[in-house]
């Protein structure tokens, strides 16, 4: 069953079912198994939580690593999509309702460019993830926005792109969004194929469209259980609770 949420005359088309446990858990990320392989999952609920983009400092450099980013009252960070040799943003993104970077629709090589790709945003606290294409069409006129690709799941579809298991395997993480409040994070814990990482998002997760974040480059953060640090990032997002 489908319904619409209304927010700024928009309607996002969304699958409907009961809010997992673990979205109402105090502790925003749990490991789980899917499929008999291993991942770490991070939910935020935007009644509860913030979710904040950042690219640069105020001095202009990069933040580079979610390390760097305020820790205060932060829950989780991670990567915000795929960015260019110079870290900057691939395709579209917004930071406090403030465009970046444009829109991407050049075609070209790498996953970035698999068909079709997407952009997570989020608008007066409602978030979704869109197609590319659909994303022109509405000009929803964000708050925040990441553009990266391909899309895992559209509409409650697996991307048609994928096998079902290829030999194609990496670290991979995403974002997917259950309802307009409710946005899961998930990054595998070992390498795992597209199709796996797209059906826990649909299957394990319940979400109607997701979005490919990176693939082996890919970072969770969290500052309760801080890890080595890893290689330079572009764009990141991060998690807070709020004031």
């Amino acid at each position: 069953m489908a319904m619409c949420k209304a927010a700024l005359g928009l309607c996002l088309v969304l699958l409907t079912c009961a809010v997992p446990e673990s979205v109402r858990a105090e502790e925003p990320c749990e490991h789980r198994t899917f499929e008999d392989q291993p991942f770490t999952v991070c939910a935020a609920d935007l009644d509860r939580h913030e979710i904040r983009f950042f690219l640069t400092q105020a001095d202009g450099s990069n933040y580079s690593h979610p390390e760097a980013l305020p820790h205060e009252k932060m829950l989780f960070a991670t990567n915000a999509g795929m960015f260019t040799p110079e870290y900057r943003p691939a395709g579209l993104y917004v930071e406090n309702g403030v465009e970046h970077a444009a829109i991407n629709t050049r075609q070209g090589g790498g996953n970035f460019h698999v068909q079709p790709n997407g952009v997570f945003w989020i608008k007066s606290g409602v978030a979704a993830v869109s197609t590319t294409q659909d994303y022109v069409k509405t000009q929803p006129a964000p708050d925040y926005a990441t553009q990266s690709g391909p899309m895992l799941v559209i509409a409650g579809a697996i991307n048609p792109k994928f096998n079902a298991d290829g030999p194609s395997r990496y670290i991979r993480n995403g974002v997917g969004v259950l309802d307009g409040t409710h946005v899961f994070f998930a990054i595998s814990d070992e390498p795992v194929s597209f199709g796996v990482f797209a059906r826990l998002f649909r299957d394990g997760l319940h979400c109607a469209n997701a979005l490919y974040l990176d693939g082996s480059i890919s970072r969770l953060f969290i500052p309760s259980a801080p890890s080595d640090r890893g290689l330079p990032l572009g764009p990141l997002i991060g998690v807070y609770g709020h004031d």
